[in-house]
């Protein structure tokens, strides 16, 4: 008889892996205990050497479908406890005073265990939507401590009934030792006003058949619902919540449905039907008869972005509407997403004709998270529910805070070879945000047991992130945007050499002051060089030309910089400068002359959104990065020759002269070539000066492994034929899956970069 203390850590509360101890104990007829102790899940077994082996073998490899088993410890032999035989589930043990890194477990969407019982008259839990086991349901929005029990979530108002007791303590149960089970007898239950139940559910549900909008409280947050075939009411839903242009996400009941909708690979189709349950970008399919979308859920666009129900609430409304749902964030403009019910109540009454909310507690603010695919590579736009706060691999020590952008923004806390990525905040624009900011940022400390002494920030000393970070009594270390970009990239995929980082988005302060966008940086993550740029041009009025694409036209016409080569635009602008507001174009010409609020930036971002002005596509942006969305969309897979493009030496770098490219879509705009033609020879030409700056690069001696990074590669036209041209020149390409290619990933870069530093000053 040998008898072995084990030690369990990773995501291994809250999905059932307390619950698979037992039965892998038992099926090997070891005797001993498990329990939560802290954040990690700890035993002892007793039985014969080979036994226990096989028990450990199983813990690494055969876990739960929800856990992520990061590591396995086995003591040496020891003496016998004072157990009897067999194997028993343990109360959790308290939380450490100062307790090590712990793992969060993210919200799961409902199973198909719990589905098939929500859908059958004959199971008690029949049409209760808050079903729910040890497979699926809500997790981090739950969790206020840990060891993850009930008594620890926000589950522990209500008692279990008899019968949900009995299932909890049953080891042959499902939902033995899940947190969140309940039941009609003993759980939440749904409400609109007075009503309760299944009254409440079907006022909800006459109300959007009415052409209403109701307020829904989701899983991370009040969401925003109608009917999304309902022109009028999705119009509506655009009045209210101030969003003229911006795509809304829609739900769909089941994968069938979104086929008819999109076209789904096969990797779209696993991201759909994930336990994460991702909003996914996807493709629309030419229709011949009705539409199932109303025109205004995505203006356009040729892309929608579908997503399957996440909880037992979301399936009985889609049960009953039979019919595609908006359902988008529960907010007002760049708000954060309400959580709090009386919070809701204020911030959504007049956006909304009714609330069908419940009395579970959200306790974090999680939104929903969007992805997309270019072919197999995976693109995260937004790291949120169903995804965040899994860790992430990272090379760190020291605890460390990357404290994100300003734009999209997120944090990152990291220790011990991990890296938390916090949820999406959104844009750190007003003190709503920034609130939510702090109160994420410490309630994710406490329950990682994440203390950082470092804090990483962004140079930019207006970001409220930077001043936030510069306000703290503890070391900090300032990262450039764009090196953040690319780290991030490498980070996640394990580089820790030296890399070709490309990085193309809309600004980030440069390290000698200037504003940068689209740079090429031979770097490693604890620095970088620049090796080349796109040429600067003005932004007249600053941070005003982001929401003016007109004006960043105009900079690049009468103010971009000047490569040795004449500019050929008066005769071919003529049509465009006519379009505008003659007023307008003599302040801009003017503010540009007399260098009066046009900082300059080598944007690769700013220039999409002058292609997308010159080509009539967007002159004034209703949300940021409309312009490079309306230009990819108008791209699509069309056919083109590539534009003329100029890469010069100036200044020791290798620099990309837009002016030929810019006079070649001129000139081929007046000569009638279609618009469509002419956005994608603007994606095919860029990705031609990538690979142009790069192979120069590698000529000099750069690594041959490009990361790349930036807002711009949420583009997948673009992605795709920047890939296509460097692996011909047989380079290793990475692109980040798992962390944001955005600002949303600028948190976790920093925080590599921090670490990187650090471990170089040992």
């Amino acid at each position: 008889m040998t008898v072995r203390r084990f030690h369990v850590e990773g995501i291994v509360q809250g999905v059932g892996f307390r619950p698979f101890v037992y039965r892998t104990a038992c099926a090997l007829g070891l005797d001993g205990w498990v329990a939560n102790v802290d954040g990690h899940v700890e035993g002892e077994v007793a039985g014969p050497r080979e036994a226990i082996d096989e028990f450990a073998a199983r813990l690494r490899t055969g876990a739960p479908a929800l856990a992520r088993v990061r590591r396995v410890r086995l003591t040496g032999d020891m003496p016998r406890a004072a157990y009897g035989p067999g194997f028993r589930v343990r109360h959790s043990a308290p939380a450490a005073a100062h307790p090590a890194p712990r793992e969060i477990p993210p919200d799961a969407a409902i199973c198909a265990a719990c589905l098939d019982e929500l859908r059958d008259p004959r199971d008690r839990r029949h049409r209760y939507p808050f079903i729910t086991c040890t497979d699926c349901g809500p997790r981090a929005t739950i969790i206020e401590d840990l060891p993850y029990d009930r008594a620890r979530t926000t589950m522990r108002r209500f008692p279990l009934c008899a019968r949900c007791a009995a299932e909890y303590t049953d080891p042959a149960a499902r939902r033995f030792h899940a947190e969140a089970v309940a039941c009609p007898d003993c759980g939440p239950r749904p409400a609109w006003e007075e009503l309760r139940g299944e009254q409440a559910l079907r006022a909800a549900v006459k109300a959007v058949e009415a052409g209403g909008i109701v307020a829904l409280k989701g899983i991370g947050g009040y969401q925003l619902v109608c009917d999304a075939g309902d022109s009028a009411a999705v119009a509506e839903l655009r009045r209210r919540k101030r969003r003229p242009a911006k795509p809304f996400a829609v739900m769909v009941r089941d994968i069938e449905t979104a086929a008819g909708i999109a076209r789904i690979g096969a990797a779209e189709e696993h991201a759909l039907t994930s336990p994460e349950r991702p909003v996914v970008l996807l493709a629309r399919r030419r229709r011949t008869g009705p539409d199932p979308l109303a025109r205004e859920v995505h203006p356009e666009l040729t892309r929608v972005g579908l997503f399957l129900p996440t909880s037992g609430l979301h399936h009985l409304l889609l049960d009953e509407l039979v019919r595609p749902l908006v359902v988008t964030s529960g907010n007002l403009g760049d708000e954060p997403i309400a959580v709090d019910d009386a919070e809701a109540r204020r911030a959504l009454a007049g956006l909304v004709d009714g609330f069908l909310t419940h009395d579970r507690p959200i306790r974090s603010r999680y939104d929903d998270s969007v992805v997309q695919f270019a072919g197999r590579t995976r693109i995260t736009v937004r790291r949120a529910r169903g995804l965040a706060p899994a860790p992430l691999p990272l090379s760190v020590r020291e605890p460390v805070a990357g404290v994100g952008a300003q734009l999209k923004h997120t944090f990152t806390l990291a220790a011990d070879g991990r890296a938390h990525l916090g949820p999406h905040t959104g844009d750190l624009a007003d003190r709503a945000t920034h609130d939510a900011f702090l109160a994420s940022y410490e309630r994710l400390k406490r329950l990682t047991g994440i203390e950082p002494t470092i804090l990483a920030h962004d140079l930019h000393p207006g970001y409220l992130s930077t001043q936030w970070a510069q306000a703290q009594p503890l070391r900090r270390i300032p990262v450039q945007h764009h090196h953040a970009h690319v780290a991030a990239c490498a980070a996640e995929h394990g580089v820790r050499g030296r890399f070709l980082g490309v990085a193309y988005d809309g600004l980030g302060l440069g390290d000698e002051g200037t504003l940068w966008g689209g740079e090429i940086l031979v770097a490693d993550l604890s620095g970088y060089r620049r090796v080349g740029r796109f040429a600067t041009a003005p932004l007249p009025g600053g941070d005003a030309a982001v929401r003016h694409p007109s004006r960043t036209a105009l900079g690049q016409l009468f103010g971009g910089e000047k490569l040795g080569l004449p500019r050929p635009y008066p005769w071919l602008t003529g049509s465009f400068i006519e379009r505008l507001d003659p007023a307008e174009v003599a302040v801009v010409r003017t503010m540009i002359a007399r260098d009066v609020n046009c900082p300059r930036a080598s944007s690769a971002g700013r220039l999409f959104d002058t292609v997308a002005s010159l080509l009539g596509l967007c002159d004034r942006a209703g949300y940021e990065g409309e312009a490079a969305v309306l230009l990819e969309a108008t791209a699509g897979t069309e056919h083109a020759a590539a534009l003329a493009h100029r890469v010069v030496r100036a200044q020791g770098l290798w620099v990309y002269d837009p002016a030929p490219t810019l006079a070649d879509l001129l000139e081929w705009q007046l000569d009638g070539e279609p618009v469509a033609r002419l956005a994608a020879a603007f994606h095919l030409t860029l990705a031609n000066v990538t690979a142009d700056l790069v192979a120069r690069a590698v000529s000099e001696g750069a690594p041959r492994t490009v990361c790349l990074g930036g807002g711009c590669f949420v583009n997948r036209r673009l992605v795709t034929e920047v890939k296509r041209r460097l692996h011909a020149q047989g380079l290793r390409v990475l692109v980040g899956g798992h962390v944001p290619v955005g600002d949303g990933g600028i948190s976790y870069g920093q925080a590599a970069v921090a670490a990187a530093r650090l471990a170089g000053e040992r």
